[in-house]
C-alpha cells in the first residue's frame, strides 16, 4: 500500500477486541494512510482524528449502505478504510463489501483489501486457557439477520456433533429471551455438567471472566459486550484454567 499514491482503495480492517496494542501494525498502518474512516459508531469512535482524516460514523443496522459509500469513495480515489471490531470476517463488514460488489464489475476492479483483526472469540479463550484446542464453530446468536429456529438448528447439531462452541450476540435487551432458550438445549443436549464460559468485554477495563457448569448458568450472565464459549465432553478444568484436549475423542 502506497500512501502517497492518488489511486484509490479500500480496506476492511480488524480493530480487535478492544485493547489497542491487539491491534495488528498492519491495521495500523492503513489507519495512518487513510482519508476516511468509515463503520459502525463505536468502533469509528476509536480511531484518533486527525488532520486530512474524514470519520463516517453510522449505524449498526446500514451494513450495505455503508459499504456501497465505502466502495463509492474508493472509486472516487481516496483511500478507505471500513473498521469492525475483532476480524472483519467474522459476523462483520468483508462479507457486505463483497455483497455490495456484486453487479459492479468497477468496484471489483478497485484496490480491495481485507485486514485481519484478533476476534472476541480468540481473546476471549486465550483469558480463560484453551477452550476451543480441538473442533469448535462459531454461532451467531442474533436474529437479526436469520430466523430464530435457524439459530436453534445450528446449535442443536453442533452440540449433538460435540463441538466446542463460541457465541457472539447471546443476549440483547430487544431479545432477553433468545439465550434462555439456547441455554435449555444445550443442556438438553450436553448434559448439565458441560462448562461455559462467559467473557465480557475482554481486553477492556470492564473485563470479566466467569466459567460455570450448565446447570449453574442463568441468561443474566451474558450480554451483547459478552462471548459465551461452550466446551466439548472432553473440556476440562487444571487451576484456574479451562482447556480442550487436542487428542481425538
Amino acid at each position: 500500500m502506497n500512501p502517497d499514491s492518488v489511486q484509490g482503495w479500500l480496506c476492511i480492517a480488524g480493530l480487535g477486541p478492544g485493547d489497542p496494542q491487539l491491534v495488528t501494525p498492519e491495521v495500523t498502518s492503513a489507519i495512518d494512510a487513510a482519508t476516511d474512516i468509515v463503520g459502525y459508531i463505536p468502533y469509528v469512535a476509536r480511531i484518533a482524528p486527525r488532520p486530512g482524516l474524514t470519520l463516517h460514523a453510522s449505524d449498526n443496522r446500514v451494513e450495505m449502505d455503508r459499504a456501497r459509500a465505502a466502495l463509492q469513495m474508493a472509486s472516487s480515489g481516496k483511500q478507505v478504510v471500513i473498521v469492525s471490531s475483532g476480524d472483519p470476517g467474522v459476523f462483520a463488514m468483508a462479507s457486505a463489501v463483497f455483497e455490495a460488489l456484486v453487479g459492479r464489475p468497477d468496484w471489483q476492479a478497485l484496490d480491495i483489501r481485507v485486514l485481519p483483526g484478533i476476534t472476541a472469540m480468540l481473546a476471549a479463550a486465550a483469558r480463560a486457557g484453551a477452550p476451543l484446542g480441538h473442533d469448535f464453530c462459531a454461532i451467531n446468536l442474533s436474529d437479526n439477520l436469520k430466523p430464530a429456529a435457524l439459530i436453534e438448528a445450528r446449535v442443536r447439531a453442533a452440540a449433538g456433533a460435540d463441538f466446542a462452541m463460541a457465541f457472539y450476540n447471546p443476549r440483547s435487551a430487544s431479545r432477553p429471551h433468545t439465550f434462555g432458550r439456547v441455554l435449555e438445549v444445550l443442556r438438553e443436549t450436553c448434559g448439565p455438567d458441560r462448562l461455559i464460559t462467559f467473557a465480557r468485554a475482554v481486553s477492556t477495563a470492564e473485563e470479566k471472566l466467569l466459567t460455570v457448569c450448565l446447570a449453574e448458568a442463568t441468561p443474566e450472565m451474558a450480554d451483547m459486550r459478552t462471548v459465551v464459549i461452550v466446551g466439548n465432553s472432553a473440556t476440562r478444568r487444571v487451576g484456574r484454567f479451562v482447556y480442550t484436549p487436542r487428542s481425538a475423542l
